[in-house]
């Protein structure tokens, strides 16, 4: 059902990565939150280590909004869903304003979310090396796309008292309104690694202090009350909120034209009966999740529960589904493979028959090893660090049937790695790229899907359906977990 939604909003976007977009963001969300505003947070693309801080800025879960992953109808009705109750919303751009997908012009850019939300853009420009020609740069933005309508900007990284003025005085000739300043603040900066920001999972404490730290600057450099102004500019947005129980219902009837999904004939959304227990991995090693996925898996008829593959030394009572999503398990090796009993239970679950979906670090935790440490060696395959990193969108199709999809899904994903595992793919592979390149890729082994391949279950929601009936019939078949009661 169509609604209308009036949350303010707005979208923080720069000419390119690197501009301070997460500083601004996030001390933004942060500084509103402390003022007693609900804050919706959101990120633009497939990031999962922004959203982290997001979370921690605002007290709600951080939500992306990905155009290619999930299809440009999904992004306003997954906004919808993420910022219902809320005073304001924050959407983090991702790259520069304009760049998408490559190849396929505005798709999956910032520019593209900003006009399906109908939202104002503050492009945030690192000023550190500029004076004068920063209005041509801002000019450049404003007119480039006329349905992106750029509301002023944030200049980050100034130098100077005399380099602000110089800086002011540029916009001021081209009409471009300056929302904010803000200083160079090494202090505040967030260290980064191989993959991007270090996740606050690994360091919540130190993390929290940063946030806190960003508020600070931002409230002290930036125009709030001119800024929430200018977010409730943004015009009502016509839109269908998501729902995961709609939405598992909507596919289990076939999936709408134009949508990047096939169907594959779910259980219906919720069956009464035992929950099944579906077990999902977290902690420092394995932070990658979209909230969407165990709102799904709920939706389904499962019951969630949370563990840490670095402390937990078992899985939890009645595990009869095991999801292990992306993270940082090359950074944890030693002490993952030191879990020798939690590698064992993992095993024997596989073995066992229970289904297992296995993303990126997931992958990894299930090889034989992973830089030479013992892993759960469910997969036979050895997997490594590499210098090249392999990052991308996706579209595959399903090779195999598995717990995870049918033969024959199709669906687009995203690719975000510096490892290798070799072999690249089992006798049964999990999926067969089809764009950019065209090769096969995981292991299909049992109940075990395993890929290096993110995906976004909000664009098939038939997924978690799937898995959800897959754990109901490993548990009922005695072989693995077993239920809980409830309905």
């Amino acid at each position: 059902m169509v609604t209308s939604v009036n949350v303010p909003r707005l979208v923080i976007a720069a000419p390119s990565s690197g501009s301070g977009k997460t500083t601004v963001a996030t001390g933004l969300m942060a500084a509103f939150a402390e003022r007693g505003l609900a804050v919706s947070p959101h990120k633009a693309g497939p990031d999962y280590i922004d959203p982290g801080y997001h979370a921690l800025a605002t007290g709600r879960p951080g939500r992306n909004l990905d155009a290619f992953m999930c299809g440009p109808e999904l992004v306003a009705p997954l906004f919808a869903h993420g910022s219902a109750g809320c005073d304001l919303a924050v959407v983090e751009g991702v790259m520069g304003l304009y760049d998408g997908a490559a190849g396929r012009g505005e798709l999956a850019s910032t520019a593209q979310v900003a006009k399906l939300l109908r939202a104002p853009v503050v492009l945030v420009v690192d000023a550190s090396s500029q004076s004068r020609s920063v209005a041509a740069l801002v000019h450049g933005f404003a007119s480039f796309d006329p349905q992106v309508r750029l509301g002023g900007v944030i200049l980050n990284k100034v130098g100077s008292d005399r380099h602000e003025v110089m800086l002011r005085e540029a916009l001021e000739e081209a009409g471009m309104p300056v929302l904010g300043v803000l200083r160079r603040a090494p202090q505040v900066a967030t260290p980064s690694r191989h993959l991007g920001l270090v996740p606050v999972a690994e360091r919540r404490a130190d993390a929290l202090a940063s946030v806190a730290a960003l508020a600070g600057q931002v409230r002290a450099g930036c125009d709030l009350e001119a800024l929430l102004a200018l977010a409730r500019t943004a015009p009502p947005l016509d839109c269908a909120v998501w729902s995961p129980r709609e939405a598992l219902a909507q596919t289990a009837g076939g999936v709408p034209a134009g949508s990047p999904v096939s169907p594959v004939s779910p259980e219906p959304a919720g069956p009464a009966g035992p929950r099944p227990v579906v077990a999902v991995a977290g902690g420092p090693a394995f932070t990658f999740s979209y909230a969407e996925h165990a709102e799904l898996l709920t939706a389904a008829g499962a019951e969630v529960v949370a563990f840490d593959p670095l402390r937990d030394e078992a899985l939890p009572e009645g595990t009869s589904g095991l999801v292990i999503g992306g993270g940082f398990p090359e950074v944890y090796a030693p002490e993952l493979s030191a879990n020798e009993p939690l590698r064992a239970a993992v095993s024997a679950f596989a073995e066992a028959g229970g289904p297992v979906a296995a993303e990126c670090a997931g992958l990894l935790y299930l090889a034989g090893s992973l830089d030479g440490k013992p892993m759960c060696g469910v997969l036979d395959a050895d997997a490594r660090m590499s210098e090249r990193l392999t990052l991308g969108y996706r579209e595959a199709v399903a090779v195999s049937d598995s717990s995870l999809a049918a033969n024959g899904t199709r669906l687009r994903g995203h690719e975000f790695h510096r490892t290798v595992i070799e072999p690249g793919a089992g006798t049964t592979p999990a999926w067969g790229f089809t764009h950019p390149e065209r090769r096969v890729e995981g292991f299909v082994r049992g109940g075990v899907h395993a890929s290096y391949l993110h995906t976004h279950w909000a664009a098939q929601p038939s997924v978690a359906a799937r898995f959800t009936a897959a754990a109901r019939a490993a548990a009922g078949s005695g072989a693995v977990g077993g239920d809980r009661d409830g309905g």
